[in-house]
């Protein structure tokens, strides 16, 4: 388990890129860029490639669902608890595209967490108009204390 004192952003960032840099799915999140960690809560930036987007040049939804579930295990893995806990819940609103070329904002906060579980939020936004693309909810076992 690691200690929320002992976390820093270099930290936060070092994690995502020994996950990018692991065989596996989470490779796909190659192109994510940390912005910001403070305990509770993880931004982070991608711009929209052609890897990343359906047939209709816009961020396909399970790259959506992804940066949902991994941004938001940062922000809970950066808390009191410290662990990654499993998914045991997590549901994606779509609300606007985001297209080829533009720039999504990917804020995950730790709304609760508790003995056993941790409750997350995580809105994708445009960076350029502050558009909602997504919002998401993620409900992760932790364990017990």
């Amino acid at each position: 388990m690691l200690n929320m004192v002992s976390i820093t952003l270099n930290t936060v960032k070092q994690i995502m890129r020994t996950m990018v840099n692991s065989p596996g799915y989470d490779r796909v999140l190659s192109k994510v860029e940390v912005l910001s960690a403070t305990p509770g809560k993880v931004v982070c930036e991608l711009r929209v490639e052609e890897e990343h987007t359906n047939r209709m040049g816009t961020l396909h939804g399970g790259m959506t669902a992804t940066l949902v579930d991994v941004i938001s295990t940062m922000a809970v893995m950066y808390s009191e608890r410290g662990a990654p806990g499993v998914s045991v819940d997590m549901n994606i609103t779509y609300i606007n595209a985001a297209k080829l070329g533009e720039d999504v904002i990917i804020t995950a906060q730790v709304l609760k967490q508790g003995r056993t579980l941790a409750f997350a939020t995580v809105d994708l936004t445009n960076k350029a108009t502050g558009k909602l693309i997504a919002q998401g909810r993620h409900t992760k076992h932790l364990g017990s204390s």
